[in-house]
């Protein structure tokens, strides 16, 4: 097997996807600060929008943070008022955890500026682009190993 290196970064795909986050993640810091959320915190409350009930360590592994981060992020979530956990849990060791109401009224409108973040970065791609691309990338995700 010939080992190559990356060469030019400018023709590096690996590169470019770095870019592509890094520009998406400060345009998201920014559309949510006005709603005093960091991108994490958002996370959770998107992953509890669409799955109620996630245990810490799930929400953080969706969340690619890790456990004590994640933890952080429910305590300041809940002093706000934003979720509810129980004190103790049903059943095992895990919390689940849901939204308020009043969380869910923060989520839609975290979640409309996040959106309005997504489309802005890849207007210049046409949907049928948009979606070949999610598609190229979820095979090249498929294909290597989770970790």
């Amino acid at each position: 097997m010939e080992q190559e290196p990356v060469g030019d970064l400018e023709l590096s795909v690996g590169y470019v996807l770095k870019q592509v986050h890094a520009s998406m993640r400060t345009a998201m810091d920014e559309a949510l600060r006005p709603l005093d959320l960091s991108v994490p915190q958002y996370a959770c409350l998107e992953l509890l929008g669409q799955a109620p009930g996630l245990s810490n360590a799930e929400l953080a592994r969706r969340a690619f943070v890790t456990r004590q981060s994640m933890n952080l992020v429910l305590r300041r979530l809940q002093d706000r008022g934003l979720l509810t956990r129980p004190d103790q849990a049903p059943h095992g060791r895990a919390l689940p955890t849901e939204l308020t109401w009043h969380g869910q009224t923060v989520l839609r409108r975290a979640s409309v500026a996040v959106r309005s973040v997504e489309k802005r970065l890849f207007s210049p791609l046409s949907r049928e682009q948009q979606l070949r691309l999610r598609q190229d990338l979820a095979a090249c995700l498929a294909s290597f190993p989770a970790g």
